[in-house]
């Protein structure tokens, strides 16, 4: 990649940390969350800090952070968009600032949530935004971060017990033949957000705390199901008995879907605690599954409702650095940088203004631009991985307009290796 590209990144970055800043007093002080609110503004400054090497980011990052846990409600037990958020951020932040006493009470007060996790009589889900898995998020956040022993592998392998037994449960209650199943406001959602992906990702994200029956009996077939319902054109359903080929995005259809089988591809290894010993497709299925969800984000993923992580382009950008990770394909590096390429004219895309134009998951697209700008410099980081009916039905509809078909023409001709140093700024050795 040229250096001129990777100025014009950075110059990108710079500039929309400088608007976000200008527009601060605009967001909801009453949101605290990870995903709309000042948890997740604050978690994009101490990111920033780390990346740009500027302590004032992390000095504003602590105080929204402050501010944020003076007003936990102890009503939601999720990462992203309940009370385990601002903790595990909290947690992280005071250890940063050498402030082991605050950290720990911080991380305390996350363990006391574990019995409403643990409650398999209550209405609580298993999915990522607001479920188990949610909470489960946090606990291996404070572990990545802070240490393995933060949270103690009891107190892990009991929340994944839970899901466990939540899916099991179902699936036998509905007489589903697959050993895991999932619900969320009456529908049987597959995507990122909601759905049995990201729930089967997270899974997967703790295996080391899983024992081999669990992975082999339980997880390992269930992603073979969800593999058996995509669409003939590799994207999939957002939700079981929904036909609409339509959604392209982090929360519905292939990029979340994406996110799994590359994990899934990577834990199916000879040699992997995870090795699924007896694969109904074969491992080197799921590398194919996720390398044509691909496919479909570069044909589909330039969408109208803007730059988010949750439903916009930023966030199906992701699914190319995740398989650009994978694979070590240029072809998935370059296509993340056309995508960048298109936030960064982020004035000229946006065809509808999201509900919450400040947060980090909605909108700010700074995330995937730094996030890009770091992988070029070999450090890239992940933010693992919502609103309204309204936003997500015009959210996932793809852009038809002659503008975006001709900058769809423009972007195609990467499929040969000559035109990387016409596009995106590649140079290729």
């Amino acid at each position: 990649i040229r250096p001129e590209f990777q100025e014009k990144l950075e110059s990108a970055v710079n500039k929309l940390l400088s608007e976000l800043v200008e527009r601060l007093h605009e967001s909801d002080s009453h949101d605290y969350s990870v995903y709309t609110g000042t948890s997740g503004i604050a978690l994009l400054y101490f990111l920033m800090s780390r990346k740009l090497n500027n302590a004032s980011y992390a000095e504003r990052a602590l105080k929204m952070t402050e501010k944020a846990l003076s007003k936990l409600k102890n009503h939601r037990v999720s990462y992203l968009n309940g009370d385990a958020g601002p903790l595990a951020i909290g947690a992280m932040l005071y250890h940063a600032q050498g402030a082991e006493t605050k950290s720990q009470d911080c991380i305390d007060r996350l363990k006391k949530m574990l019995p409403r996790v643990l409650d398999l009589r209550s209405d609580l889900p298993d999915e990522i935004l607001y479920g188990r898995t949610g909470y489960l998020f946090a606990l291996l956040y404070l572990n990545k971060y802070l240490g393995q022993n933060t949270i103690d592998s009891n107190t892990v392998q009991q929340v994944l017990s839970a899901v466990l037994r939540s899916g099991q449960n179902l699936a036998q209650r509905e007489g589903r033949h697959v050993p895991l199943m999932y619900m969320w406001h009456g529908k049987y959602y597959l995507g990122g957000a909601h759905g049995i992906a990201g729930i089967l990702y997270m899974l997967l994200q703790a295996k080391d705390y899983m024992t081999e029956p669990e992975l082999n009996n339980l997880v390992r077939p269930t992603i073979d199901y969800l593999q058996g319902i995509c669409f003939p054109s590799s994207n999939f359903p957002s939700s079981l008995g929904n036909n609409s080929d339509r959604l392209v995005q982090w929360c519905h259809g292939a990029p979340g879907i994406v996110f799994l089988f590359a994990q899934a591809y990577k834990e199916s290894m000879p040699g992997s605690l995870c090795y699924f010993t007896q694969p109904v497709f074969g491992h080197d299925d799921y590398l194919q599954t996720a390398l044509k969800c691909g496919d479909v984000v570069w044909m589909r993923g330039l969408l109208t409702k803007g730059y988010s992580i949750c439903h916009g382009v930023a966030g199906n950008a992701y699914t190319f650095l995740v398989l650009y990770q994978l694979t070590g394909d240029l072809r998935h590096l370059h296509r993340a940088c056309k995508f960048a390429e298109w936030c960064m004219r982020y004035g000229k895309h946006q065809y509808h203004t999201p509900d919450r134009p400040l947060s980090l998951f909605e909108e700010v697209k700074i995330v995937e631009l730094t996030g890009l700008y770091t992988k070029i410099q070999g450090q890239m980081y992940h933010t693992n991985v919502y609103e309204s009916k309204a936003a997500h039905q015009l959210s996932g509809c793809c852009i038809h307009n002659p503008g975006v078909h001709q900058l769809r023409k423009a972007t195609e001709i990467q499929l040969h290796p000559r035109n990387f140093n016409r596009e995106a700024g590649f140079t290729l050795s």
